[in-house]
């Protein structure tokens, strides 16, 4: 129990479990053996800070319930560091004034502090550049906790002065081991079912703190005399979580990158799981649309001709069944640009015509290629000696449609795949049929 003084009135509280069981050493934080353990880039410069050598700045990117403040707090501890903490989301201007303050008086009395701004990425530009002469003074070492890719998200001055630590989703092994220590903490374990103690590991979705709320829960609601609890027991205690998931940031990008690389690689079981993801988090749909739309023309083109058509019917289909019925055309759509031949041949086209067409400025078009509708026009010699390619046997006149300055390019090569072998086939008799009518000429 701890006690807190407010004015007149004490109030007793009690600690939530998962601040009672808060890791008191480095040794006993769970699942960052990567950076933690023996050989852990963590643990040698904690080793080299005791040594004598400056400690760097750092920012912790990781999900939530990874264990970034306990680290930067226990840090402090194991460096001999003052802790001063701040929230990004709660602290402004004034509050970081006093904390450099203290850092002053620290210093003075020959004790370094470490500063742990927790949201990080919540300070703005001006904020964040009101760090770096503190950092580089060396007045504070700053720890900064997100939740956010630091790249995108802080600012390239504060992100050079700092060296990223990853941290990782707790994995079973390591919700294991926090489920143990509760254990210890009880007196008793867990009254679960060895299904429902892997559901509720499944459940944290590698959140520690989630998983020892969840414990608490569990060991409030349960008497000793109950039986072990279900699966379906488990879910009637606990509210299921929704899964993370964030339409403005990291996993916004991520699973989108992932479900494209999925239809890429013809993976089309773990497509659809990446969407079932993305329909849970609460994804926009049109957002996954125009997506899947876009790769029906980028990575199969011409060797499936009837991709982008069916990208639209199936965006048509959804706009008129709304959700969730038109998810069903989605997951359609998906699984057919999953097993659809793959060719980026259009898209490559696209570019190198692009590139050509900057590299060359803006030349003329052809004369015999432009109409002339008037007397003028024809003196120039627009239209003179244009072939009518339906008049000719074979319907192909074999004229260039290039500029006379511009030396003929290719830029679409098809792919041995699909459709685009018909195509090829195609261009190849145009460019034979092409070659006899210039040594004809």
């Amino acid at each position: 129990m701890t006690t807190s003084s407010d004015g007149l009135f004490t109030q007793t509280t009690a600690r939530p479990l998962a601040d009672t069981l808060r890791p008191l050493e480095l040794d006993v934080v769970s699942g960052q053996d990567h950076l933690l353990g023996v050989d852990g880039s963590l643990r040698r410069m904690v080793d080299a800070a005791k040594s004598g050598q400056p400690f760097p700045s750092l920012i912790f990117w990781g999900s939530p319930g990874t264990g970034k403040t306990t680290i930067a707090r226990l840090l402090a501890d194991a460096i001999g560091m003052q802790f001063e903490p701040v929230s990004a989301v709660f602290d402004g201007v004034a509050d970081l004034r006093r904390v450099f303050a203290r850092a002053k008086e620290n210093s003075a009395a020959g004790q370094k502090t470490l500063m742990f701004v927790d949201e990080v990425h919540r300070f703005n530009k001006a904020q964040q550049d009101g760090l770096l002469p503190h950092v580089e003074d060396g007045l504070v070492t700053l720890v900064g906790a997100t939740t956010e890719n630091p790249s995108f998200a802080l600012n390239g001055a504060l992100l050079s002065r700092c060296q990223v630590m990853v941290l990782n989703r707790l994995d079973d092994h390591a919700l294991q081991q926090i489920i143990s220590r509760a254990e210890t903490h009880y007196g008793k374990p867990l009254p679960l079912t060895d299904d429902a103690r892997a559901m509720l590991c499944g459940m944290a979705d590698g959140d520690g703190r989630y998983c020892l709320n969840a414990v608490e829960t569990i060991m409030a609601q349960v008497t000793d005399a109950s039986a072990p609890l279900s699966v379906d027991d488990l879910g009637h205690v606990l509210s299921r979580r929704a899964m993370a998931f964030d339409r403005a940031g990291d996993q916004h990008y991520n699973l989108m990158s992932v479900l494209h690389k999925s239809l890429r690689s013809s993976d089309a079981d773990a497509a659809l799981y990446w969407f079932a993801r993305m329909v849970i988090g609460g994804e926009d749909i049109h957002y996954i649309l125009r997506r899947l739309t876009r790769f029906a023309a980028e990575d199969i083109g011409l060797a499936e001709p009837d991709a982008l058509p069916r990208a639209i019917a199936s965006w048509n289909s959804f706009e008129r069944l709304g959700s969730p019925e038109g998810e069903l055309s989605v997951a359609q759509l998906i699984l057919y640009l999953a097993t659809a031949p793959k060719s980026n041949a259009v898209y490559a086209a696209y570019n190198a015509a692009m590139r050509a067409a900057r590299d060359t400025g803006s030349l003329s078009p052809p004369a015999h290629m432009l109409n002339a509708p008037t007397g003028l026009m024809k003196e120039l010699g627009y239209g003179q000696n244009y072939v009518y390619d339906h008049d000719t046997p074979d319907g192909f006149s074999g004229q260039s449609g290039f500029p006379d300055d511009m030396a003929r390019q290719r830029f679409y090569y098809p792919a041995e795949r699909g459709f685009e072998r018909e195509v090829q086939k195609r261009l190849d008799w145009w460019a034979k049929r092409r070659e006899q009518k210039g040594k004809s000429e």
